[in-house]
């Protein structure tokens, strides 16, 4: 209130944001993997399981089965890194 007993009505200026309002330009969308990719990844992954069970179900003690069944399902976890 004022000296002469009127309502002084101040108006608040607006407020400028301190953010950048520059947008930056969206990001490139990575290019989709070849098809043999999928097609890699869940033959390694067949073929390891195949080799798995192969040795169970066959009887052999043979332990090298086990280790080229674990090696292909790990290369299949290794090509599946690589698809988009």
């Amino acid at each position: 209130m004022g000296e002469s007993g009127g309502l002084t009505i101040r108006i608040m200026p607006k407020s400028r944001s301190k953010r950048v309002r520059r947008q930056p330009p969206p990001k490139p969308k990575p290019k989709s993997s070849p098809p043999w990719v999928g097609a890699l990844f869940f033959t390694l992954l067949a073929a390891g399981l195949i080799t798995i069970i192969a040795h169970y179900l066959g009887g052999a003690a043979r332990p090298f089965q086990l280790w080229i069944g674990l090696g292909l399902i790990s290369g299949s976890f290794v090509v599946a890194t690589q698809w988009h």
